[in-house]
């Protein structure tokens, strides 16, 4: 909105002309998102304590957390609404991807709502059973698919490392697309498991594809890194600069031991996010480097369910994998910072790919 505002008031006011960059508007959008998380997360915490809302129930069958019992959840409400509030003060409203992508954000946590209050209402593990859930997103996910095919949205996926290799999915990019931001999102929902952890990786690949982003949206430096350009894209980076510094402010409460815990609102709506901006900066498959951490979550509760299914044996003493450090002795803390180093590690590897092409 003020974006809007201003570019009506610059031939007036010419030091507004400011407000053209998506460079300022994306260090706007990240100062205004970090400071309402530092403002509000510890009074939404205050006032879920005073109603008298029970933290979402910790299982007993894996690692010793009965310490955290009680804590607060659904703080990833404010993050989400931090960045949403950032998003329409900063960014083009008419622009087609910042439409779809506050649509999956807000549309999966909405969904995430619903799932942690089940939880907390019945105090259980069961929330939204997963075939509800799954149709949901798929919904959520296969509107943003027609609306950029509608719009004449380029189908093509590329690879990084790869310079000419183009694979033309025509109407499988619906699938494909909801494989990516589903997948995304329930990968992001698995990591949530340790303080920080999910909510550090999230922050990485944020600002990793805040660059990809900006880059896409650049006519010049996309011919010359050899990237698809994709026009109005560059908007995305205001949005992901917001989703880093919410994830930052989030980060002071959620550190190790959290005072609030994300939970399925923010992790959900999240992961999302970043899935479906994948999607858009035509950077699909990075997503699988850049999300390295979800991914190897993801696949170590697959793997461990299917191994089982066929062996009634384990390969991992719990999954997630993180749970699996755990119990082989690992502190909390120790398995947060290393997953956090290696999520920064992979991060700077998709970064690198940009010149190898």
């Amino acid at each position: 909105m003020l974006y809007h505002l201003f570019l009506e008031l610059q031939s007036e006011i010419t030091w507004l002309n400011v407000f053209r960059y998506i460079t300022f508007r994306s260090f706007c959008a990240f100062f205004i998102s970090f400071i309402f998380v530092l403002i509000f997360q510890p009074v939404f915490i205050s006032y879920l304590r005073k109603i008298g809302l029970r933290g979402q129930p910790i299982r007993d069958n894996g690692p010793d957390h009965a310490v955290k019992q009680g804590t607060p959840t659904m703080g990833g409400l404010i993050v989400v609404l931090a960045v949403v509030i950032s998003t329409f003060l900063f960014a083009d409203l008419t622009n087609i991807y910042i439409g779809i992508v506050l649509f999956v954000m807000v549309g999966l946590a909405i969904l995430g709502f619903v799932d942690d209050w089940l939880k907390i209402k019945y105090q259980n593990s069961k929330g939204v059973s997963g075939k509800v859930k799954l149709l949901f997103q798929t919904i959520i996910v296969i509107i943003p698919a027609l609306i950029l095919l509608d719009n004449g949205f380029s189908t093509d996926l590329t690879f990084p490392f790869f310079k000419n290799l183009v694979f033309h999915l025509d109407w499988i990019f619906i699938i494909f697309t909801l494989l990516v931001v589903v997948g995304s999102a329930n990968a992001v929902n698995l990591t949530d498991g340790l303080d920080g952890l999910a909510i550090g990786s999230v922050m990485t690949v944020s600002g990793t594809y805040a660059l990809f982003a900006y880059l896409a949206g650049h006519a010049n430096l996309a011919d010359y890194l050899n990237i698809t350009h994709i026009a109005g894209a560059g908007e995305l980076s205001i949005i992901l600069s917001a989703m880093l510094a919410a994830g930052l402010g989030f980060l002071w409460y959620n550190t190790f031991p959290a005072q609030v815990f994300m939970g399925d609102i923010g992790s959900l709506s999240l992961g999302g996010a970043l899935g479906i901006i994948a999607v858009v900066v035509k950077q699909e498959i990075l997503l699988v480097i850049a999300g390295g951490i979800f991914v190897v979550e993801a696949l170590s509760v697959i793997i461990q369910r299917y191994y089982y299914k066929m062996t009634k044996k384990r390969v991992f003493l719990m999954a997630p994998i993180h749970h699996h450090f755990e119990l082989k002795g690992w502190a909390e803390p120790k398995i947060i910072v290393r997953f956090w180093i290696i999520s920064i590690v992979l991060a700077l590897i998709s970064l690198a790919t940009l010149k190898l092409r």
